[in-house]
């Protein structure tokens, strides 16, 4: 109590004091240590990155590290400052892209000299999910793409001639990536799909297969003309029959179908020429049997109708020994011909 009574408040003011500002100077030591090297690498490589900068990203939630890397190599490898700035990496780097990516994507393509491609342009493309540093790539060294695609069903195009022969080819199709049509092109399924499709109709327009045997240079020249690459995103610099081998004789085939197919519908149609003539020549037998009936009818009428001429006396003794002596001369030439009758049967009988 008489310690405290003793010190005079002004002493105690100054020694609260003395004891917040060495908080605060720990607290900006150790801030500047921990953002030190990347704002001395900023300062030694005039990149353009002040250490408030670098704060304000701790408070954005971007690393800093990767932002100032990336500006660092931009500086350097110099691209254009007033393009990539440290905001617009910021932004990029929010919104999900990869800045260190799309930085030597930039860098690539500037030092080739050849290609065209804008800080904007390279930030939509690795947004749209495209791999912007192995496009850059292929464009500036372009790549082999196989077709039929390496692991596919089939293991090369099957194409025929007009002859009917069918030709079997495989094709490496040269490409490289054309930048201004990564977002919103068609893939390398598109390129294969047509270019497969170019071949075939290449080999179908051939009169003969031995043409195309003769020079495979037809089949990339017509391919090439039709400007397969419309709307992808890469461009095709050549075409390349790697292997062409003959097949079937589809034409000859087709026509041993053909072939098959008029044989039975041939065999089809007699078949029902013969079924009509049964049905006809039955017909018939059942008339002639009808006829039998009718005659063996009128044959049981005979006796009936002599014995009413006895009767009525219109037919005498005389006149029957001379129809029986009449008949069995008939039945005598008959029988020597070979020939039987039923009415001399049924007069023998009367």
């Amino acid at each position: 109590m008489l310690l405290a009574q003793q010190v005079d408040p002004k002493v105690l003011v100054m020694i609260f004091i003395g004891l917040a500002v060495l908080v605060m100077l720990l607290v900006i030591f150790a801030v500047f240590a921990s953002y030190f090297r990347w704002w001395i690498q900023s300062v030694l490589t005039n990149a353009g990155i002040t250490i408030w900068d670098l704060i304000g990203m701790t408070f954005r939630k971007v690393n800093a590290a990767v932002i100032v890397k990336s500006k660092i190599m931009a500086v350097t490898a110099g691209l254009d400052r007033r393009e990539i700035t440290t905001k617009a990496l910021e932004a990029h780097y929010l919104a999900g892209g990869n800045v260190p990516v799309v930085m030597r994507a930039l860098i690539a393509a500037n030092k080739a000299k050849m290609l065209k491609l804008s800080f904007r342009e390279a930030t939509a493309i690795d947004l749209a999910g495209r791999n912007i540093l192995e496009a850059v790539q292929t464009s500036v060294y372009p790549k082999v793409i196989d077709c039929p695609a390496k692991g596919s069903s089939r293991s090369s195009l099957d194409a025929v001639a007009k002859n009917g022969i069918q030709l079997k080819v495989t094709a490496r199709v040269t490409v490289r990536a054309n930048l201004q049509q990564l977002i919103g092109g068609a893939g390398e399924e598109t390129i294969i799909a047509r270019v497969g499709e170019g071949i075939v109709s290449a080999i179908g327009s051939a009169d003969d297969h031995r043409m195309v045997l003769a020079n495979p240079n037809m089949i990339s020249r017509t391919v090439l003309e039709r400007r397969l690459d419309s709307q992808t995103a890469f461009e095709i610099v050549s075409i390349d029959i790697a292997d062409m081998d003959v097949g079937e004789n589809i034409g000859a085939r087709l026509q041993a179908d053909q072939a098959e197919a008029d044989t039975r519908v041939a065999r089809a149609r007699a078949e029902g020429r013969r079924a009509m003539a049964v049905a006809a020549e039955q017909e018939r037998m059942a008339e002639v049997e009808q006829s039998r009936a009718r005659l063996v009818e009128a044959e049981a009428d005979v006796p009936k109708a002599m014995a009413d001429a006895f009767r009525s006396g219109r037919l005498g003794i005389m006149d029957y020994n001379k129809l029986r002596n009449i008949q069995a001369d008939t039945d005598m030439r008959r029988s020597i011909a070979g020939v039987s009758t039923g009415v001399g049967a049924s007069l023998s009988k009367t």
